[in-house]
């Protein structure tokens, strides 16, 4: 068996604060780890900090401020061993294809509008997970993924909550809750002091 990471997140940002207005939850989004370090941490959001329309494609750094401020949720999906290759094949589909896709913000509207809006190599957050769980084998949605939220994720492939509060605390003591499923710490708690580690590129996201 192998485990990859689902991880909700609230930044806090304008838009952020925009979508809880219609779907009035707490993580608004989503991205897929491939570790419990969170080191291989892949969505779909803003490519530039101060760009919130160039979006795309991203690696995501959970060490940047920007992240570390956000609260989380972090959930563990246990599968079988030919479901995570087929989905680490997929990302390096989009790893390798990144220029050719860009974020869906006419469908974060379609969703609030509950229109079916389907475009061709365009994702945001939820959809792109629900493809490549659905891609690997994993889980079939029933309902078109370009109308997944982050809330239907969790319905639909029902993973294990380890962890829930700052993401500073879970970088922090990832090993913890990594080694200890059954925990679920709540915290409001930001180190004062936190070793930041820098990839390349610096990516923040879009939510």
């Amino acid at each position: 068996m192998k485990s990859v990471y689902i991880v909700l997140t609230d930044t806090g940002t304008v838009l952020t604060r925009c979508i809880k207005l219609f779907t009035r939850k707490n993580y608004n989004h989503s991205s897929i780890a491939l570790d419990s370090q969170l080191d291989h941490v892949y969505s779909f959001g803003r490519k530039k900090v101060n760009n919130p329309f160039n979006g795309g494609f991203v690696k995501e750094n959970l060490y940047q401020d920007f992240f570390l401020r956000s609260r989380c949720q972090v959930y563990r999906l246990d599968m079988e061993e030919a479901h995570f290759e087929r989905m680490q094949e997929k990302i390096t589909e989009f790893e390798l294809k990144r220029s050719d896709y860009r974020y869906n913000l006419l469908g974060l509207i379609g969703i609030a509008l509950h229109q079916e809006w389907e475009r061709e190599n365009a994702f945001f957050c939820s959809q792109f997970l629900a493809y490549i769980l659905q891609e690997s084998g994993m889980v079939h949605f029933h309902k078109p993924i370009y109308l997944i939220t982050p809330d239907d994720l969790i319905a639909y492939v029902n993973p294990q909550l380890i962890y829930q509060g700052t993401v500073s605390h879970y970088l922090a003591n990832q090993t913890l809750y990594a080694e200890n499923p059954e925990i679920s710490y709540e915290t409001n708690y930001v180190p004062q002091t936190f070793m930041k580690k820098w990839t390349l590129p610096m990516i923040n996201r879009f939510l």
